[in-house]
């Protein structure tokens, strides 16, 4: 695993838009981390990565896609096109975003905020699993089956 990766974990896809479909060509994911006490809510664009129930995935988060765990986020995010050498060729979708909120919640669990241009994502579990995510950081959302 690259040093650069801050999250890695195996999740099952729990629910698709739980709440009732909001938007045409996104769905909201809940799903469950084999991790105990770990989950999340992710939106993801359906016509370029969807899920299905109970399906399993993998979602990591980097502060580069490079190889070089000493290079940073540049605000450069992944489009087909673009030299795949990096963690972006492991994974089958990958984005750019920024962490906006970190809510410290009660007995030590804690939810993560991150905006990719509009599809969110919020991680909720022991702090130790959030400990490297930090508010106006700059990262890369990595999924794959």
């Amino acid at each position: 695993m690259s040093s650069s990766i801050v999250f890695d974990h195996l999740f099952t896809c729990d629910s698709i838009d739980k709440d009732g479909k909001k938007f045409d060509r996104v769905a909201r994911i809940g799903a469950t981390s084999t991790t105990p006490n770990l989950n999340c809510i992710i939106d993801l664009p359906v016509e370029v990565f969807s899920l299905a129930e109970n399906e399993k995935f993998t979602m990591a988060l980097s502060t580069s896609l490079s190889n070089d765990s000493t290079a940073q986020a540049q605000g450069h995010g992944w489009r087909p096109g673009m030299d795949n050498q990096g963690l972006a060729a492991d994974y089958e979708y990958v984005c750019f975003g920024k962490v906006y909120k970190f809510d410290e919640g009660k007995q030590e669990i804690a939810t993560a905020y991150i905006s990719f241009g509009g599809l969110l994502l919020a991680i909720t579990g022991h702090v130790r699993y959030l400990s490297d995510i930090s508010v106006g950081e700059d990262l890369y959302l990595l999924v794959r089956r």
